[in-house]
């Protein structure tokens, strides 16, 4: 996939807010797992997404437009201690409200930390998005931080954990090398050719 324009749209925090509907990819994954890495690799941008040491920085939906024909949409991090329970609870709120809504949404990237089991979020937002019915792909980074022979190990306990299903991808991925980079585009475009 070739990537000739990017720009952050909006960040919204409801409906109000939202652009209007193009076809969207959502990205969901915990704090600090490496989202905003992911998408600037998949895009080739250094920082389009803004990465960030401190968790929870993500606070409203952001909206991505990619090739001016769809949307990637960064979701809040979950799972992140340090922000008070109202607050998860309204970002839970909104999310909820935008995953169940939104019209033109044709998947979900859950993104997760290869080098760990999946945490009981994980596995939350998992069994939520599969409630829903909702494509996901799972994307497992940091893979350039375990050895190569242990891939497919680690691959196994991310599905096992998730209780994933055959059909849900489970893809190895670097932001910093760029493997699993053409893997991750060629899942994202199947759903946003259906």
């Amino acid at each position: 996939m070739k990537v000739h324009d990017a720009k952050l749209v909006i960040s919204a925090v409801g409906p109000e807010q939202y652009p209007a509907p193009l076809q969207e990819i959502a990205l969901a994954g915990r704090s600090n797992v490496g989202k905003s890495s992911f998408i600037n690799k998949l895009i080739n941008r250094k920082n389009l997404a803004r990465t960030s040491s401190k968790p929870g920085k993500t606070q409203t939906l952001n909206f991505y437009i990619i090739n001016e024909s769809f949307y990637f949409v960064d979701v809040p991090g979950y799972g992140y201690a340090k922000v008070s329970k109202a607050e998860r609870e309204k970002w839970g709120a909104f999310i909820e409200e935008y995953m169940t809504t939104r019209e033109g949404l044709k998947g979900v990237v859950q993104v997760v930390d290869i080098r760990h089991k999946p945490t009981e979020d994980d596995q939350m937002m998992y069994e939520w998005l599969a409630y829903l019915e909702m494509p996901i792909i799972v994307v497992a980074t940091k893979v350039d931080k375990i050895p190569k022979g242990k891939v497919q190990k680690h691959v196994k306990q991310v599905r096992e954990t998730l209780g994933a299903d055959q059909d849900t991808p489970i893809l190895p991925f670097s932001a910093e090398t760029g493997q699993g980079k053409d893997q991750a585009w060629a899942a994202i475009l199947a759903h946003l050719r259906t």
